[in-house]
């Protein structure tokens, strides 16, 4: 009996040694009931993702919120569904083939993956081992740490490599919340929305995740907190001009604040009525940024008395993104043989 795999043979001319793997959360097939209940039990049963007993969670989660919450979460995936699919599989894809693009002359594949749904990890890596990589950078797409989104895709990179007898030499990207770059393309996306829109208050707002995450030692909170800061030095805005808030709460339990939507409200208390959203933890548009801020959020602010209320696009496949990108896979591959960086 085999217990291990051998990787593919490589295709017949000059193999790339190097590779670049590129994850991101995932997203379902279609915006319909039956695709996203698949994604949703994938995610939300990740222990990675739902830090709860198997034994009372995964009953619960095949049972009530299975049953209603994909008719919900559907008519919210119409609503940014566009004719070649959803935005984040569209803007992952668009940014790895730009990537690719940029690292033609460095003789290194890239390829992505998503930890949940399709293309899956374990096939991106298959397709990298198969063009002949025997170095690989793993770079989760989430610019700060936490265990629920890098560390699932730890887990997922690893559980694919364990099936293989020889295995890649491994960088993984832990975080780039502060990486120079990183912030610099971020500054100046949110200051070409403010060349065309005007100057407001900047609210950065952060994918939640639960106050218990952050107790048992997850950085994240503090690593948006330190986003912030320097994508706050970067504009030259002062304290008054530029704040953080947590979006995307679920579940009964306490998550970080303060939440978008209540900050929202208290800026138009303290007379704050023109704001301008970035979004810094993702890294491409998606479901929670087109709809729950672009939307719903917006809408909120303007019925509390707001007046103006601009999001910045995410980094995407833009140039800008791929340039830091491009000089960060540059910096992590820096030294090893068959990369002509």
């Amino acid at each position: 009996m085999a217990w291990f795999r051998s990787p593919p043979s490589p295709p017949a001319g000059p193999a790339a040694t190097v590779g670049v793997l590129l994850v991101n959360l995932g997203t379902p097939d279609a915006p319909s009931y039956w695709p996203i209940r698949r994604y949703l039990w994938a995610f939300l049963g990740d222990r990675r993702v739902v830090e709860a007993c198997p034994w009372y969670w995964l009953p619960l989660l095949a049972g009530p919120i299975l049953t209603f919450r994909p008719r919900k979460t559907a008519r919210l995936y119409r609503s940014i569904w566009t004719e070649a699919g959803s935005p984040l599989l569209l803007y992952t894809r668009g940014l790895a083939e730009g990537l690719g693009r940029a690292l033609e002359a460095t003789g290194a594949r890239v390829e992505f993956g998503m930890s949940y749904g399709e293309p899956n990890i374990t096939a991106a890596i298959e397709r990298l081992l198969g063009a002949g990589v025997e170095r690989l950078v793993v770079v989760p797409l989430y610019p700060q740490y936490s265990g629920s989104t890098t560390g699932a895709v730890f887990d997922g990179v690893t559980a694919a490599l364990s099936a293989y007898r020889v295995l890649p030499e491994l960088r993984f990207v832990r975080d780039y919340h502060d990486d120079e770059a990183y912030i610099a393309a971020l500054a100046e996306s949110v200051q070409a929305v403010f060349t065309a829109k005007g100057r407001t208050h900047l609210l950065c707002s952060f994918h939640g995740i639960p106050e218990k995450y952050v107790a048992k030692g997850d950085p994240y909170q503090a690593q948006a907190v330190r986003t912030t800061a320097l994508l706050g030095r970067a504009l030259d805005l002062s304290a008054d001009d530029i704040s953080l808030s947590f979006q995307s709460r679920f579940g009964p339990t306490e998550w970080l604040k303060p939440y978008t939507d209540d900050h929202l409200l208290d800026l138009v208390k303290r007379g704050i009525r023109r704001v301008t959203v970035v979004t810094p933890a993702f890294a491409v548009d998606c479901l929670e940024t087109l709809e729950e801020i672009a939307e719903e959020s917006r809408d909120k602010f303007l019925a509390a008395g707001g007046e103006s209320f601009v999001l910045v696009p995410a980094l995407n496949d833009s140039p800008l993104q791929v340039r830091w990108l491009e000089a960060y896979v540059r910096r992590q591959a820096t030294g090893w043989p068959g990369f002509a960086g």
